[in-house]
C-alpha cells in the first residue's frame, strides 16, 4: 500500500504505551506488596505477581451476594465476616446491601493502610466509616482460631483462590485445616462463600470431605480465559 506523503502516519509500534506508576511500595511479612495506577486502574501486586486491580467488581459482588442468597430467609441482618479487603469492592458492596455486622479481616497493613488514608479511600472511606464495619489486622487463619466471635457467612476473598497461590502459607487457608477454622466460626446453616480464578473440582471435594453441605460453584464470565467462580457451602444445621 502506498501511503500519500501529505496523510500523516503513525505506526501502531510507535503508539505510546502508558507505563504503570507505583504509589506506595512496602516489604511486609509475608513478601512485598505494591500499590500501583495504571491510566485510571489501581492495581495490587503480591510478590511481583498481579493480584487486583479497580477495572470490575463483578466477582467481588457476587462473592457477596451469592453469601447472601444462600442464607434462610429468616436471617435478618447477618453478621458477615470478609476474608481480604483487596480493593475493597466486597466490603463496599457488603455495606449495601442488607448486612449486620461486617467484619474484614486482612493481614497487610499496607492494604489498610491505603484504604483508610491512601488513594483506595476514594472507593471504601465511607464504607470503612460505617459503624456496622470492623477492620482487623491480622492472618485470617489466626484471627478463625483465635476469634470468639461467630458469623452467618464467611467471604474468602484471598489471593487468587484455593488452585492458584501467590503467597506461601495461603494454600493452608484452603486446607481441611482451614476449612475446620471457617465451620467454627460459622453459625449452624452459615455459608462459605470462597472466590477462585478458576473452577477446581478438587476444592468441592475438599468441602465436602471437611462436613459441609450444599457445596456447588457459579461461574463469573470473563472476558477472555476461564471464568472466575465462587464456590459455596453451607455449614449443617
Amino acid at each position: 500500500m502506498t501511503i500519500p506523503h501529505d496523510i500523516p502516519f503513525e505506526s501502531p509500534l510507535r503508539t505510546p504505551v502508558e507505563t504503570p506508576e507505583v504509589l506506595d511500595r512496602r516489604e511486609g511479612p509475608y513478601g512485598e506488596v505494591v500499590l500501583r495506577r495504571h491510566g485510571e486502574l489501581l492495581q495490587i501486586i503480591a510478590n511481583g505477581c498481579f493480584l487486583m486491580d479497580t477495572s470490575d467488581g463483578r466477582s467481588e459482588r457476587l462473592l457477596v451476594d451469592a453469601a447472601l442468597g444462600a442464607l434462610p430467609g429468616d436471617r435478618e441482618a447477618p453478621d458477615l465476616l470478609i476474608g481480604g479487603l483487596g480493593v475493597g469492592f466486597s466490603l463496599v458492596h457488603a455495606v449495601g446491601s442488607r448486612w449486620g455486622r461486617i467484619t474484614v479481616v486482612e493481614r497487610e497493613r499496607a492494604v489498610v493502610d491505603w484504604h483508610r488514608d491512601g488513594p483506595l479511600a476514594a472507593i471504601s472511606g465511607r464504607s470503612l466509616a460505617d459503624p456496622r464495619t470492623d477492620v482487623v489486622e491480622a492472618d485470617l487463619l489466626d484471627h478463625l482460631r483465635e476469634t470468639s466471635d461467630t458469623f452467618d457467612a464467611v467471604c474468602l476473598d484471598i489471593d487468587n483462590g484455593p488452585g492458584w497461590t501467590v503467597t506461601e502459607g495461603n494454600e493452608s487457608l484452603y486446607s481441611p485445616a482451614g476449612l475446620a477454622g471457617c465451620a467454627r466460626v460459622l453459625r449452624p446453616g452459615g455459608v462459605l462463600a470462597v472466590w477462585s480464578a478458576q473452577p477446581s473440582p478438587e476444592f468441592e471435594g475438599t468441602l465436602r470431605n471437611a462436613g459441609f453441605q450444599r457445596v456447588r460453584t457459579e461461574e463469573i464470565p470473563v472476558a477472555r480465559g476461564v471464568p472466575d467462580v465462587v464456590h459455596l457451602a453451607v455449614r449443617p444445621g
